[in-house]
């Protein structure tokens, strides 16, 4: 039995590369599992609802200038408080956590899915106190309904 179109390519791009191979012509490829797309949007979707809700509280200035809310800062935060983490040192000698990489090739489903549950849990604890995990899903649910 001949097997033929071993490779399949994902879209227009893709498919002209394949087409512009040589027999024999040596070439690398990385080849991943692609995670679940409107997952991953759901979890993005949360993060942003989240992050529009919280107002820092304390000092929003240091040494004489505003501090400002920043999204990517928020994101590892809440990554970091959900558990997914990694311990560095800086040059210190300080002891410093580091969030999880979340990238398609970094985490697979059933870890994602944990980040998905954990970060809920901290969003529902310090976050959006007044929520209930079917409360923030409703909102979550409604917001990617617009998208």
């Amino acid at each position: 039995m001949k097997v033929s179109n071993i490779l399949v390519p994902h879209d227009e791009a893709a498919a002209a590369f394949i087409q512009k191979m040589k027999a024999g012509e040596l070439t690398h490829a990385d080849f991943k599992r692609v995670r679940n797309y409107k997952f991953h949007k759901k979890y993005f979707a949360l993060l942003d609802f989240a992050f529009e809700q919280w107002e820092p509280s304390g000092q929003l200035t240091y040494q004489g200038m505003p501090v400002a809310k920043n999204k990517e800062r928020f994101r590892k935060d809440l990554i970091i408080l959900a558990g997914f983490y990694e311990s560095t040192v800086n040059i210190r000698s300080e002891v410093r956590l580091e969030a999880k990489s979340i990238s398609f090739a970094v985490m697979d489903e059933i870890e994602f899915e944990r980040l998905y549950n954990a970060t809920v849990d901290v969003i529902l604890r310090r976050i959006l106190t007044r929520y209930t995990r079917q409360d923030l899903d409703n909102v979550i649910n409604q917001l990617l309904a617009f998208t």
